[in-house]
């Protein structure tokens, strides 16, 4: 069995992206973009050329022009609107330029902040990004990945994380969490959907997966450097450095580490350029010269950012609609079965597609996060549930027509037959109430069904017409709303003239 040996590599740079997913509260997408603007925070748009360098740090540009190709165009309609849309990607993004420090094992890995995102995303989903770069000269593999390692864990969940702690201009944060939320998007929190944590003991945010945001990132090896396969597994792994200072590993097979690697790297531009995804991480790690690598750079920031995004975003719609099912399941709610119905035929139309990137090596990577996060998979127990509901709501319909037909029935033929021959004379006008006083026992019965066989007939029409207006308005307020408030609001800065 052959052991590995992994020597630790100079960098040139480091750029982390740090992606955390959240749900928005219901209808509070309005104050949330509203306070977002009043923030500092920008409407994104492809059409604003400015923006193509404004959020990435100095030597970076993402082009709009390419990034509007790379996409088919139903799903730049998704990614990028020109106007505010409940259907679509809405971004907002400012520029920090945040110079901080990590401090871990006595080791100090500066930092800056150059950006962050916050993207409202359908379903009442989104995502915060949080652009970074390590700015020490002496940088290698090891510090970067200890840096993406420990930035990424919002809450202190293991005892080597207490140890951990951030400087920023002279104040300390003791975890991720208090930085960003405290510092970064101090008005977020109160819009954030905390149903979730109901019955959680240690919590205090509502988390999707664990207390760890996704990385994305990417490593230029200085010159001279080349990537080995421990690098790699090391890098989406996020193995720093150990107590003693020294390249982590948590494998010691190098058979292991390398049948690891093989579904999950894509190595068309080997033996110079390696993408490698899992669970937790999306990692470029190249060898290429300084304009190679900021190429590449820029791509991460762009095309496959957006890629990685739309990734995430079906994995947790994905797994949002399959948690709303077991709930139905229990409360047997006919509405809430045919909103799920709705928004699984919504999503399964509008947004999962096979075809959703215009380039090859852009299709490839895409299909390697999707096969990574499993949601093939998860789509097709999404389209059984959708299934199971059809028949589901088919056999509701169909026991409740069988119900109502029966109490017609016993209304229709003991009113009309016994009911009107016996009390029908007296219901005449005027209505004769003193010879309702000497009425038998059978005489009773047959009033009583009379009058509640009315208030049956009232009841069901009322119950159609309610579900009818309801209805109607449900759909005025999706196709509708959005429109007005947009255009009468101009805060809002997703919507142009001329638009219908």
């Amino acid at each position: 069995m052959k052991t590995i040996t992994c020597r630790d590599k100079r960098l040139n740079s480091a750029l982390c992206q740090f992606v955390f997913p959240y749900s928005i509260k219901e209808d509070a997408d309005v104050d949330f973009k509203k306070q977002l603007l009043r923030d500092g925070y920008i409407p994104f748009h492809l059409n604003n050329l400015d923006q193509e360098t404004a959020y990435y740090g100095e030597g970076y540009k993402v082009s709009h022009p390419s990034m509007e190709r790379y996409y088919l165009p139903f799903t730049n309609e998704v990614l990028f609107p020109r106007r505010d849309n409940p259907d679509s990607f809405l971004r907002f993004s400012k520029a920090w330029k945040l110079e901080c420090i990590l401090h871990v094992y006595d080791v100090k890995i500066p930092f800056r902040v150059h950006s962050v995102d916050l993207i409202l995303c359908p379903f009442n989903l989104g995502f915060m990004t949080i652009r970074t770069e390590l700015m020490n000269d002496q940088l290698t593999l090891s510090k970067a990945l200890e840096f993406a390692d420990r930035f990424r864990v919002l809450q202190d969940i293991k005892i080597r994380d207490e140890s951990t702690f951030l400087e920023v201009d002279g104040k300390v944060y003791e975890e991720t969490e208090q930085f960003i939320f405290q510092m970064l998007v101090h008005s977020v929190r109160p819009y954030l959907d905390q149903s979730t944590m109901k019955g959680a003991y240690f919590e205090t945010l509502p988390f999707f997966v664990d207390e760890r945001m996704y990385v994305q990132a990417t490593y230029q090896l200085a010159e001279g450097e080349e990537s080995e396969p421990c690098d790699l597994y090391r890098a989406v792994n996020l193995n720093g450095l150990t107590e003693r200072k020294l390249p982590k590993i948590n494998a010691g097979n190098q058979a292991y580490v390398e049948h690891y690697l093989e579904p999950i790297t894509y190595t068309r531009w080997a033996p110079h350029t390696y993408f490698v995804t899992n669970e937790h991480s999306f990692c470029c790690v190249t060898s290429e010269t300084e304009e190679a690598a900021v190429e590449l750079a820029n791509h991460m920031y762009g095309q496959y950012y957006y890629g990685l995004l739309l990734n995430l975003f079906h994995k947790i719609a994905l797994l949002k609609l399959s948690n709303r099912y077991s709930s139905v399941q229990m409360e047997q709610d006919n509405q809430e079965i045919e909103d799920l119905i709705r928004d699984i035929t919504k999503f399964s139309s509008k947004y999962f597609f096979r075809e959703l990137v215009s380039q090859s090596q852009g299709k490839e990577i895409f299909i390697q996060l999707r096969t990574v996060f499993g949601n093939s998979e998860l789509f097709q127990d999404v389209k059984q549930t959708l299934s199971d509901l059809h028949r589901y709501k088919q056999n509701f319909s169909s026991r409740r027509r069988n119900y109502l037909l029966m109490i017609l029935t016993i209304y229709t033929v003991i009113s009309g037959i016994y009911g009107m021959n016996q009390v029908i004379d007296d219901l005449g006008k005027p209505i004769n109430w003193e010879a309702m006083t000497d009425y038998s026992l059978f005489e009773y019965i047959a009033l009583f069904v009379i009058m509640s066989g009315i208030a049956v007939a009232f009841t069901l029409a009322g119950n159609v017409l309610y579900k009818f207006a309801r209805e109607k308005i449900r759909e005025y307020k999706y196709d509708r709303a959005w429109k007005r408030r947009a255009q009468s609001d101009p805060e809002f800065g997703f919507y142009e003239e001329g638009d219908d």
